[in-house]
């Protein structure tokens, strides 16, 4: 299969590049493996085009350009899989199925899931499905499946904060599910918590004032299953953790409290933190009732966090049509 380098321009909104190298389980030309083709690639990166399946492998992405897109009708049919747990492999940060630390990477119409908490056998544990820690990466109508831990958004240093933007994406998981410390840009998301005997959707790990770090959801939607218990917009993983939900739907039941202490009757981290929302709506939305350290924005402070603004103007990375969004 050869697929012009034009047309999988348009496909990612990017120039055009060397000829795709494409995965897929028939065999033929194509590589059988999603690593196999990374690895294939020139140190520049490249574009893989994967065909639909279930590829059960974990991948690691170390060079920078790497654009993987699933060629499916819909994300469910292409699904990167791996079912490694941290308690098993040495850490959180071991776990994930597709770990990418290059810049410029971007991820495109398919699903990437950690089924180890699936497993009835498997103790509690933090498995990842996607870790991030480059900058400008572009993730759009992906789906991120697990429990706890789901995705890591953060960043390769505390000096320089990795920039994310995540697009038309579905994110579900239970305790701490999107995580870390990137400056990372959420706009018409879901986040799904499962049944659990808690959910909280973010734990922000924004370690001191002047660290360019933050999560903004815009025009996303929170839902939870029935059996989902105690939901949290967030917790604070470090001391200064900046969560910042605009136009959120929140069709879950949250907490009236809205935010809750990273461990209670220990730390004190709302004091510090900065968690506000503006113009929220659902059934999980309460400004009157919300945490006392919790912000809600005014119109002026709100258009403070919009794409463009906390990009700082520099979004020429962004796909073709949201560079100019305000």
């Amino acid at each position: 299969m050869s697929i012009p380098a034009a047309v999988l321009a348009g496909c990612f909104g990017l120039q055009a590049r060397a000829e795709p190298l494409l995965v897929s389980q028939s065999g033929g030309k194509a590589y059988r493996s999603v690593q196999e083709a990374i690895d294939a690639l020139p140190a520049p990166g490249g574009d893989i085009l994967i065909a639909p399946g279930i590829y059960r492998e974990k991948i690691k992405v170390f060079k920078p350009g790497v654009h993987l897109r699933g060629t499916g009708k819909r994300p469910n049919d292409t699904i990167l899989l791996y079912g490694d747990g941290a308690i098993k492999v040495g850490g959180t940060s071991h776990s994930a199925t597709l770990e990418s630390s290059g810049d410029d990477f971007r991820l495109d119409n398919l699903s990437v899931q950690n089924d180890y908490s699936q497993n009835p056998d498997n103790p509690p544990s933090q498995a990842v499905a996607l870790s991030l820690v480059g900058d400008r990466n572009v993730i759009t109508r992906v789906r991120l499946l697990g429990a706890q831990d789901t995705l890591f958004a953060g960043s390769k240093s505390k000096g320089q904060m990795s920039r994310q933007y995540f697009q038309d994406c579905y994110i579900e998981g239970h305790v701490d599910f999107v995580f870390g410390n990137a400056r990372a840009y959420f706009d018409h998301c879901e986040l799904h918590g499962i049944a659990n005997h808690a959910v909280v959707y973010t734990a922000q790990s924004k370690d001191a004032p002047d660290q360019d770090s933050a999560y903004v959801f815009d025009h996303c939607i929170l839902t939870a299953d029935p059996r989902a218990h105690e939901v949290a917009l967030g917790r604070p993983w470090r001391p200064y953790a900046t969560v910042i939900f605009l136009f959120t739907k929140m069709d879950a039941p949250v907490i009236a409290e809205g935010w809750s202490e990273w461990d209670r009757d220990k730390t004190e981290r709302l004091k510090t933190a900065f968690y506000a929302e503006y113009k929220s709506t659902g059934i999980g939305s309460n400004p009157g009732r919300r945490e006392p350290y919790a912000h809600q924005l005014t119109d002026s402070e709100a258009g403070g966090w919009s794409l463009r603004a906390f990009f700082g103007n520099d979004t020429a990375w962004l796909p073709a049509g949201n560079q100019d969004m305000k």
